[in-house]
């Protein structure tokens, strides 16, 4: 298929793409940092004492990743007990199969639009961090900050991205990607151990995909790779 479109890469607004994606990363990291501080010590109790059985480890994965949001530092933390010779290798299967159904509530979230209220989180999460005098009050206005940030750096980066779609390259590279499914998964992989964030990738491929810019057959095998490169810090 050969656009009309005279659109290139040049016309796309990189200043709020970059933006939108440093907004959206560190919205993740000031979100799990209230979330940790909320939790205390307590993480690390949980995850030792609760993964006697695989199916309590994989209740644990997705506990933990849904409250540091990064299934690569559950990974990490798990394999760091490991080390230390606190948890057997046949207690981590189920954690680890966990922190990678946990990392997927981010992009559950993304789809319920919920960037469109995320100026409103950002004023609640500041009054909250500003003014409250208990340090819980402050832990929940960093989560609460953090979770505005996140969405709100994934509705600049949406807006910026819909211009993919009248791009002829990006048109073809999406097609050839469908026909050649492990081309996405390649790409999947490498962009996300460069940005290390599965989350934020398969934030981008969402709205690339709502945008029109991308077929199903290239986001699906995309996101595969996002999940796969989510496991290079490990």
């Amino acid at each position: 298929m050969i656009l009309t479109s005279t659109v290139t890469f040049l016309d796309i607004n990189w200043q709020a793409i970059l933006g939108g994606l440093g907004l959206f990363l560190f919205g993740i990291k000031f979100m799990g940092d209230g979330l940790k501080s909320l939790a205390g010590d307590k993480l690390r109790d949980i995850i030792d004492k609760y993964t006697a059985k695989p199916w309590m480890g994989l209740l644990i994965g997705m506990f933990v990743t849904l409250i540091i949001q990064s299934s690569s530092a559950t990974t990490a933390i798990t394999i760091g007990f490991v080390r230390a010779g606190l948890m057997r290798l046949d207690q981590t299967v189920g954690i680890i199969f966990g922190a990678n159904i946990g990392t997927t509530i981010t992009a559950f979230l993304v789809g319920l639009k919920v960037e469109k209220y995320s100026l409103f989180f950002i004023f609640i999460g500041a009054m909250l961090l500003l003014f409250s005098k208990r340090k819980k009050q402050g832990y929940v206005g960093e989560i609460t900050l953090g979770f505005g940030m996140l969405f709100y750096g994934l509705m600049l980066m949406g807006d910026a991205l819909k211009v993919l779609k009248d791009i002829q390259a990006f048109h073809d590279l999406a097609i050839a990607m469908s026909n050649q499914p492990w081309l996405a998964v390649g790409g999947g992989i490498i962009m996300t151990g460069i940005i290390q964030s599965s989350s934020a990738m398969i934030g981008i491929i969402q709205k690339i995909y709502e945008a029109g810019g991308m077929p199903f057959a290239a986001a699906l095998p995309f996101v595969f790779g996002s999940n796969i490169g989510t496991t290079v810090t490990a």
